[in-house]
């Protein structure tokens, strides 16, 4: 699940430390743990990353799938737009992985979406250029990636063609 607040035409991003030592910039998401509802694990993810509590989330904004051939797992992601929030920047994430959160300009949000791999930078640059694809059969738009390689290191990563619903 992932989450878009925008504020005044600024967007919120976290930083996230990943295993490797690398900061990855990405909206705030994460998980749904067993017995949770995907929008109430969304909030529960930004609050923890951010501080901030959503009063509210839109329909799926957009949609993202990634299949990891090489790590027999595929990745979905579904992410909405907050309708509403309330409360101060105050990260307080169990995971101890976040370590920055702000909102920011589009053209900071580009340059820190280059850090994340492109199942997240391309989705959220295409969302923040008003440039999203047409909307899959579900009325959704959706982006799809094959991820070939068993290292966050090696990855090569390649964009699919919107295929149906």
């Amino acid at each position: 699940m992932g989450g878009l607040l925008t504020q005044r035409g600024s967007t919120l991003l976290v930083a996230n430390r990943r295993r490797d030592g690398r900061v990855e910039w990405t909206p705030p998401g994460g998980v749904v743990d067993r017995g949770e509802v995907s929008v109430e694990a969304l909030s529960r993810e930004v609050r923890e990353e951010t501080g901030l509590t959503v009063e509210g989330w839109s329909e799926a904004v957009y949609r993202v799938t990634v299949d990891f051939p090489d790590r027999s797992m595929q990745l979905g992601v579904e992410v909405h737009r907050a309708s509403g929030w309330h409360g101060g920047i105050a990260i307080q994430d169990p995971d101890d992985i976040v370590e920055d959160a702000r909102f920011v300009e589009p053209d900071e949000a580009f340059r820190l979406l280059a850090t994340a791999p492109p199942w997240v930078a391309e989705p959220v640059t295409a969302w923040l250029s008003a440039a999203l694809p047409e909307a899959s059969g579900d009325g959704v738009p959706h982006f799809a990636y094959l991820a070939r390689g068993s290292s966050p290191s090696e990855l090569v990563v390649e964009r699919l063609a919107p295929g149906p619903g």
